[in-house]
């Protein structure tokens, strides 16, 4: 095979933001860099069709990528030998990791729905761009966008109060 001096670039250049954006789809690190190996393997092959802006192409095989994992992946509790550790109390307590929370937010969202919010506010992708890399319409992206941030907002990781020190509120 011939080597292909644009695609290395492009690799070295957006890898951290693929790995990042798969990271939030499938939220494991491991799990993420494979995901962003198999689509860069996928896109590789298309790469000289791409055309000047292989982003859209490239965000699209990733989630597609992602949703096909995501259908076959066996759910199913797995057993370990000892009970895990218990969280401390007091621990709830401390300071909030908004980041935690963002992410369990996100897992709790249908997959769709965690997609178009993941494209849209954090890859920052305009409505067109995640409307072309899902292969829905504009309106769908703005509905499953809309439904999503509707679910968040009731979501009790966000609107339970935050735990006060000392019980006082």
């Amino acid at each position: 095979m011939r080597d292909r001096p644009e695609f290395t670039a492009y690799v070295e250049a957006r890898s951290p933001r693929l790995v990042r954006t798969a990271y939030l789809l499938c939220h494991d690190w491991a799990l993420a860099e494979d995901l962003v190996q198999t689509a860069l393997a996928k896109v590789w092959r298309a790469w000289r069709r791409i055309g000047a802006d292989p982003d859209p192409y490239v965000y699209k095989v990733l989630v597609n990528t992602h949703a096909s994992w995501w259908r076959r992946r066996w759910r199913a509790e797995v057993p370990t030998e000892t009970m895990p550790e218990t969280p401390d109390p007091a621990d709830a307590m401390s300071v909030r990791d908004d980041r935690a929370a963002i992410h369990a937010a996100l897992r709790r969202l249908p997959d769709r729905q965690r997609a178009v919010l993941v494209l849209r506010y954090f890859e920052d992708l305009t409505e067109a761009d995640v409307a072309r890399i899902m292969g829905c319409s504009v309106g769908t992206v703005k509905s499953q966008a809309s439904k999503a941030l509707a679910k968040l907002r009731i979501d009790p990781e966000f609107t339970a109060p935050a735990a006060v020190p000392g019980g006082v509120s």
